[in-house]
């Protein structure tokens, strides 16, 4: 009976290294027919099942054991082993019955007699932790934070109930944003755990993991987590917990495809054990994730599957959080009810006396919006003030939303320098969080969370301030993760051919990511590797016109920007800078999206009656963008134009659409660097390289050896990866005639094929492969993908972002075999001094754009960079 006791106090700790004896002991209790020593030995057993997930078969020996106890009148055994069935009810959901549970076993221990006190102290002290978690799961945090401290004054606490009061009083003071006292809590909780087993070692390292993230040191928990999953997977315990802290992290990281997968992963594992109180929490999630993935519908149905279950557990806080999501749907769709502000303004309000600051933030926020699309301004402004005096006191990203908050509050007074101050100020606040990521992709999406400051700040500036100002505040709002100096990441050595292999890693964590096609990914428990160098913190102030006009040195600058649905440009001239209005998303995103699918069927067209139609077809698009996106900028034929695209427009070609030379630019800040960065250059220092399976690459290469005298050639069959990025290092121009294989889902893995296999961006940006100018003859080597906030990821952009000062690509795929001729007249004007955008400009005039392939490599080829 002692033994089967002490089994039940390890099963939670180490329930893998106790169930053999467990077994053993129920085995020798039926033998013995002692029912007392059966009855605790098959609570133990519940409790392994528990660790793992097994509900039913938990729920079914602790339903025994009690049945047991209750025959043969073993009143503290009783009250025992109903504390453990609190703790599966409330797994299962059943709040009701766990509550039950509590209380009859009080009852039970009332009744037992005699019992050490230190033994009826540790049970009562079990019996007060359930309705502190009870408490905490229906999000009266207020009360379950009073109930952990009290309880952790109390003497004589078993190991196991001290671990889970220090861990969950730190989930408390977390949700209300404590995170230096709830950081100082889960240490507690790390160190009492570590000494009882694996099992409670990982749950403890899972608080804190999690609290780190939500502190905003994201890669630091992100590694932690990843720690988490390798401990769990040891001990044998099912992952769906990891998972949705995963997904939170995730989407903080604003890699929400990620994100839910890791939800939908923890809802399917909790559905399949029957740990409804979970299942809750991760459906949660998932209805958000589907939400700010832009698909509302969806969003909604789970929402209202998820609130019927939590109002059946009587866990108001996460009926409400369902309910929100609901009100979100409904917004996102233009169908908002009229109760629904009102409705999230209750919710809000729960929230705050609870003690949950960053729910309670985004409730006054959905609560303001709400009203706010049914015509009550005074009471949206009213709850907009309330979430942004909230979100002052939570950590950086409720911040970012605060400033949201007060900046949309400020548009409804009619105060414009206000809501553009308000913006900033969430911006600024952003950058710090964004420069404490650890790569260009991160830091990327991560200005996804500034997307709406940064249209409130535009559209307030478009209405009132002048060229100069508008031009300031789309400088600030675009391209952060490009102007970022990353550090340069030491190339790791491994198979005999000799190349340097960077591993693709995208976060220290997380079995989920992406990889490219036919690699494996990294497992779990990869970090990353050593840096040279830290990265630079990027907030510096744009450049002012007059930096500017002395940069583009004649040029003319135009910085286009989306805002409210309507397309805009700055236009910088030597004198003079004015804003123009380019019209509604369709009249440009409807005739480049034909365009393309034109230019497809031109670069590899059936017939020669279909490529007639298709060239009807891409010239009549071109009139059209160009009437659209060029006439309304007032520039002459001949002048040469600097054009920092946004969004779809990244993909437009520009070089077709205006009579003079054109370079592109993530942004004005971005095209200046590289004006600041252009060297002379080196004699000499000219690499060429031929991949693979591409018909006329060898041909390509060989034919501007004969331009470039002394260059280093890489033939088709010696391109392999290490030599060749040694070469690109520290190369003046660099030209790869290379199949492209794009990822639109995560371009930094799109990659280049040389004659050892892929090579993707990211690996030659971690490495610092930055040549001083670039050729990318491969199809789609232009096509970088554009991301909320303004930002932009890619091949091109990756290049830039290290340090190259020009580079040529194109948007579309190409002929191969055709490209020749305009790639040894770029090359001709290149090494007669030219510019890259010059160069090109000469080189498109001097091809026949008569045949479908001259046409789509007069078309497709862009620029980028000053040099």
């Amino acid at each position: 009976m002692i033994h089967a006791r002490r089994l039940g106090e390890k099963a939670s700790s180490d329930p893998a290294g106790v169930e053999a004896e467990v077994r053993g002991v129920i085995a020798l209790a039926e033998r013995a027919k002692d029912p007392e020593a059966l009855a605790l030995a098959l609570r133990a057993l519940a409790l392994v099942h528990r660790f793992r997930w097994e509900q039913a078969d938990a729920s079914r020996l602790v339903d025994r054991a009690i049945g047991l106890a209750v025959r043969h009148g073993l009143r503290f055994a009783e009250a025992e082993i109903r504390a453990t069935r609190a703790v599966v009810r409330q797994d299962r959901g059943d709040i009701a019955g766990a509550r039950r549970d509590v209380a009859a076993a009080r009852a039970a221990l009332a009744r037992a007699g005699g019992g050490a006190t230190d033994e009826r102290a540790r049970l009562d002290s079990s019996l007060e932790l359930q309705l502190a978690v009870i408490a905490q799961n229906a999000g009266r945090h207020r009360e379950a934070e009073a109930r952990y401290r009290a309880l952790a004054e109390r003497p004589f606490l078993s190991e196991g109930v001290a671990l889970r009061v220090a861990n969950n009083l730190a989930l408390v003071l977390a949700a209300r944003g404590a995170y230096v006292a709830a950081l100082a809590a889960s240490e507690r909780a790390v160190a009492v755990a570590t000494a009882q087993g694996p099992a409670v070692a990982a749950m403890a390292r899972q608080t804190h993991a999690w609290i780190v993230v939500r502190q905003g040191r994201l890669a630091e928990g992100m590694a932690e987590l990843d720690e988490v999953a390798a401990a769990y997977e040891r001990a044998g315990i099912p992952l769906g917990e990891y998972d949705i802290e995963l997904a939170d992290a995730m989407a903080d990281l604003r890699l929400l495809p990620e994100a839910i997968a890791a939800a939908r992963s923890g809802v399917d594992e909790f559905a399949a054990a029957g740990t409804w109180l979970m299942w809750v929490e991760a459906q949660v999630r998932l209805a958000r994730l589907h939400l700010a993935a832009g698909e509302p519908r969806l969003a909604a149905e789970l929402a209202a599957e998820v609130a019927a279950r939590a109002g059946a557990q009587r866990r108001a806080a996460w009926t409400d959080r369902a309910r929100l999501v609901e009100v979100e749907a409904r917004l996102g769709l233009g169908e908002p009810a009229g109760s629904d502000a009102a409705s999230a303004r209750r919710a809000a309000g729960r929230f705050e006396r609870s003690g949950d600051l960053a729910d309670a933030a985004h409730a006054y926020l959905v609560a303001g919006r709400a009203a706010l699309a049914t015509g009550r301004p005074a009471a949206a402004r009213t709850a907009l003030a309330a979430a942004g005096r909230i979100a002052a006191r939570g950590p950086l990203l409720l911040r970012v939303r605060g400033r949201l908050s007060l900046a949309t509050a400020a548009r409804i007074d009619g105060d414009g320098a206000a809501a553009v101050r308000q913006a900033g100020a969430g911006l600024r606040d952003l950058a710090v969080h964004r420069d404490r990521l650890p790569t260009m992709e991160l830091r990327a999406l991560a200005s996804g969370h500034g997307a709406e400051l940064g249209e409130i700040g535009l559209a307030e500036l478009l209405r009132d301030g002048t060229p100069a100002q508008t031009l300031r505040w789309m400088e600030r709002t675009r391209a952060a993760a490009v102007l970022a100096r990353l550090p340069v990441v030491e190339a790791e050595h491994g198979a005999d051919d000799g190349r340097a292999e960077v591993a693709p890693w995208r976060l220290a964590a997380s079995g989920v990511r992406s990889v490219p096609a036919g690699e494996s990914p990294a497992p779990r428990g990869g970090v990353p590797p050593t840096a040279r160098s830290g990265a630079q913190v990027v907030w510096a102030e744009p450049p002012g016109l007059a930096q500017l006009r002395a940069g583009l040195d004649g040029r003319v600058l135009v910085e286009t920007g989306l805002c409210e649905g309507r397309y805009v440009a700055v236009v910088v001239r030597l004198r003079g800078a004015r804003v123009v209005d380019l019209g509604p998303r369709a009249a440009v995103e409807e005739p480049l999206q034909a365009l393309v699918f034109a230019l497809r069927r031109l670069a590899s067209p059936r017939s020669s009656a279909a490529a007639q139609a298709a060239r009807v077809n891409a010239e009549a698009r071109l009139r059209v963008l160009r009437d659209v996106l060029v006439a309304p900028l007032g520039v002459r034929p001949d002048d040469e134009l600097v054009v920092a695209p946004v969004g779809p427009l990244h993909g437009v070609p520009w070089s077709a659409l205006h009579d003079g030379p054109v370079s592109l630019a993530p942004s004005a800040t971005a095209w200046l660097a590289t004006a600041g960065t252009a060297t002379p250059p080196r004699p000499g220092a000219t690499v060429l390289v031929a991949g693979p399976g591409l018909a006329g690459a060898q041909e390509e290469v060989d034919a501007l050896a004969a331009v470039h005298p002394g260059a280093r050639l890489f033939g088709a069959a010696d391109s392999r990866v290490a030599p060749v990025s040694a070469a690109l290092a520290s190369a003046d121009l660099a030209h790869l005639a290379c199949h492209g294989v794009p990822r639109a889902d995560n371009p930094m893995f799109s990659s280049l094929v040389l004659a050892d296999g892929a090579v993707t961006v990211q690996e030659l940006h971690r490495a610092g492969v930055a040549p001083r100018r670039l050729v990318l003859a491969s199809c789609h080597s232009g096509a970088d993908v554009a991301y909320a906030g303004d930002e932009v990821l890619g091949f091109v952009s990756a290049m830039l972002a290290r340090g190259t000062a020009g580079v040529v690509a194109n948007i579309a795929a190409v002929p191969d075999v055709e490209v020749v001729d305009l790639m040894v007249g770029l090359h001709r004007r290149l090494a007669a001094g030219d510019t890259m955008a010059r160069a090109l400009h000469a080189a498109r005039g001097g091809i026949d754009a008569r045949t479908p392939a001259g046409f789509v490599n007069w078309c497709t080829f862009s620029a980028h960079g000053a040099a």
